[in-house]
């Protein structure tokens, strides 16, 4: 049988034997949802059924458990495997996901970004330093204002244009006609400066037009796309990711993500959903909301997401990390200092006070990176 694939869960119990019990009833839930004297022997017992690995206690009625599950639980589906990591167990108090070893099989089967950071790099030819990426907004703007927003980051020296979330298909800016109006100008801003500046729109549209809405956004020109797992499901990331005649890199956005991860006691760990699930799924670029910004994340918890994004041995190709949210050119050195190079930095409102000088605004954000890099290389 192939190598388990084995989750790490964080338990509250006032004690050992009420912590083994719930590990025990975790290991149920997950895969054979019956109770354990009528598991049938054999290969449901011996293979499906879940496996309680060890339990130790990690600090006053707070324990630590792994449990390991078998590949052939989840198949090839990465729903299914989401929903064997933490499916009915997920409406459970007191329980968190505070990591995921898919061992070499799970990997197998999902192997991960297409593109990851090298890749991106490659395409926006951005050999070294921190990326940026201002987005385009606010709902309610004609296609051709958001056409002229795009060239204005191209000519600036944006490495990614990126559509806001909430853009879809509002009768003011429809989401074809915004997709063509964007490529349109931003085809011509790169032939005039020779920058290699990416697209991104907003993946939107019924259930029923997903799919020909990502035949024609290739078609028009866009170089990527944003996907937002919280609402379209981490599946579609995966049938993107491995989508050999699409070939478009992907960025996933937070939205509806937080309840996941804003309870200490329930949910999933930070860098667990921002990063080693995203890397699984197949996405090259992981948003999340930045420390310092309107939605609290600690720098602690930032870390941890650009960590499991970045990390050597994590599974699949290292993404690129992605925090939005307070972005300045007064932060440039001080998230330079946090994050690294490896980063895309999210640009949004502080671009926009000046539309038809957004050129100058992206371009003096470059330069702040640049700055900030260059010390921290000669030092």
């Amino acid at each position: 049988m192939a190598a388990r694939f084995t989750v790490t869960y964080r338990i509250r119990a006032t004690s050992r034997a009420v912590a083994q019990a719930r590990a025990d009833g975790i290991a149920l839930e997950q895969t054979v949802e019956i109770p354990r004297d009528v598991v049938p022997p054999g290969y449901v017992e011996d293979e499906m059924l879940g496996r309680v690995e060890d339990l130790e206690p990690l600090a006053e009625d707070v324990w630590q458990t792994r449990i390991s599950y078998a590949p052939d639980s989840a198949g090839a589906e990465f729903t299914q495997f989401l929903n064997v990591v933490f499916g009915n167990s997920s409406i459970q108090q007191g329980l968190r996901v505070t990591g995921i070893d898919p061992g070499p099989e799970m990997v197998r089967r999902f192997p991960g970004p297409r593109f990851g950071i090298t890749g991106i790099r490659a395409l926006c030819g951005r050999a070294t330093g921190g990326m940026i990426a201002p987005v385009l907004k606010p709902m309610g703007l004609p296609p051709d204002a958001f056409a002229a927003l795009a060239a204005g980051c191209v000519r600036g020296g944006a490495d990614i244009v990126k559509e806001d979330h909430g853009l879809a298909g509002q009768p003011t800016a429809p989401f074809r006609a915004r997709v063509e109006a964007v490529c349109t100008a931003m085809r011509k801003a790169r032939e005039e400066t020779g920058h290699k500046t990416l697209y991104f729109p907003n993946l939107s549209g019924p259930a029923t037009d997903i799919e020909a809405n990502l035949k024609f956004l290739k078609d028009a020109g866009a170089d990527g796309v944003l996907v937002m797992p919280g609402l379209f499901g981490f599946g579609l990331v995966h049938r993107i990711s491995q989508d050999a005649e699409l070939n478009l890199p992907i960025m996933t956005h937070p939205s509806f993500l937080g309840p996941f991860v804003l309870s200490p006691d329930t949910g999933i760990d930070h860098g667990v959903l921002f990063g080693t699930i995203q890397r699984l799924a197949g996405s090259d670029i992981s948003v999340f909301p930045n420390v310092g910004g309107r939605f609290g994340f600690s720098a602690a918890e930032c870390a941890q997401i650009a960590t499991a994004c970045r990390a050597p041995d994590g599974p699949g190709l290292p993404l690129l990390p992605s925090p939005g949210g307070g972005m300045s050119v007064a932060r440039a050195a001080d998230m330079q200092a946090m994050y690294g190079q490896d980063v895309v930095y999210l640009l949004g409102g502080s671009l926009l006070k000046d539309p038809p000088r957004i050129d100058a605004a992206v371009a003096a954000m470059r330069q702040a990176l640049d700055a900030s890099e260059g010390l921290a290389k000669s030092t």
